[in-house]
């Protein structure tokens, strides 16, 4: 991507599109396309392709999702597979339509199966049942990965997917009940240390594990994908699995290669927010997957590692939270 290329950022004002947007400025890309919900509803396929007959864009990093955690996936179910499905396939659709030169498909890791080996491979996609409590989400996600892949198969688009882990920093969704565990944490930790109170409730048994990216990290590992050379870039366009027997989506996990368990993870938001009270769990209340930690070798051999350190990207994330 040359600075002065169009490049449209789908979902500029989330966690991921927000990062993606000061990334590309921070390095002088001058031509950002953005549009609010307000001014293009995604979901509107004439809309869709209205907006890419005018802009015309070179380059698109397609962000835009309705996204939540454990709460909002179980109370929105129907939301989260339709309006997930109809945003990438106008985005995708359009930008092959109008000769868009690379673009840059956002998933989740919750794409892999519940019961997925750990830590999870790109090829370990479908090869297992999805986690029930986001699995309309998680489908919808996978439809946009075999949607890139087909599209490169039939038409010889240069469509790549990324799966990042669970994301957390500047600009993310602290919303009490629809956010995911960092976010809703920090905002629990805080509360409880605004009003003296003497414990705070988690969500589960605090057993499982996850890996957390710092979202300026995700945002550096999407710029340096779209920038990779050519001969790079194809090799990860995926395999035709009709042609070479191998099954290999154009998909690239990116993560940090390490995880922690929810318990450790709420201690250090608890010492990073400064509350002294107690941790309790709800064993009551689903834990989700047991385990997700994304295998980064293929984003590692491509030159990229992440380079925040847990507790200082919990710190910056904090501060933004109190504004």
């Amino acid at each position: 991507m040359k600075p002065d290329d169009r490049i449209y950022i789908a979902g500029h004002r989330g966690l991921v599109g927000s990062a993606l947007v000061r990334n590309l400025q921070a390095r002088d890309y001058t031509n950002l396309i953005t549009r609010t919900h307000a001014e293009l509803d995604l979901t509107d396929q004439n809309a869709v392709e209205t907006f890419f007959a005018k802009e015309k864009p070179e380059f698109v990093l397609l962000a835009a999702a309705k996204v939540g955690g454990i709460h909002a996936n179980n109370e929105y179910p129907a939301e989260f597979i339709r309006d997930n499905l109809a945003i990438q396939t106008n985005i995708i659709h359009a930008a092959w339509k109008n000769n868009v030169k690379r673009l840059l498909f956002l998933g989740s890791s919750c794409i892999y199966p519940k019961r997925c080996p750990q830590p999870m491979k790109e090829e370990h996609l479908l090869t297992g049942p999805l986690e029930a409590t986001n699995r309309p989400y998680a489908l919808a996600k996978i439809a946009g990965v075999e949607m890139c892949w087909s599209y490169n198969r039939q038409y010889g688009t240069r469509y790549l997917a990324v799966m990042p882990t669970n994301l957390y920093g500047p600009g993310d969704n602290y919303h009490p009940e629809n956010s995911h565990v960092i976010p809703a944490l920090i905002r629990k930790f805080h509360e409880a240390k605004q009003n003296n109170a003497a414990s705070v409730t988690v969500w589960g048994t605090g057993t499982p594990k996850r890996e957390f990216l710092y979202s300026e990290d995700m945002a550096d590992a999407c710029v340096f994908l779209m920038n990779l050379p050519d001969d790079k870039f194809q090799t990860l366009l995926g395999s035709d699995e009709a042609k070479t027997g191998i099954f290999m989506p154009p998909l690239v996990n990116i993560g940090v290669g390490d995880d922690m368990s929810i318990s450790e993870l709420a201690e250090t938001v608890r010492t990073v927010v400064g509350f002294q009270g107690n941790i309790e769990f709800d064993a009551s209340k689903p834990d989700g997957t047991p385990r997700k930690l994304l295998d980064v070798t293929r984003l590692h051999n491509l030159g990229w590692k992440a380079g925040t350190e847990f507790k200082t990207g919990l710190s910056r994330a904090y501060r933004d939270f109190l504004g």
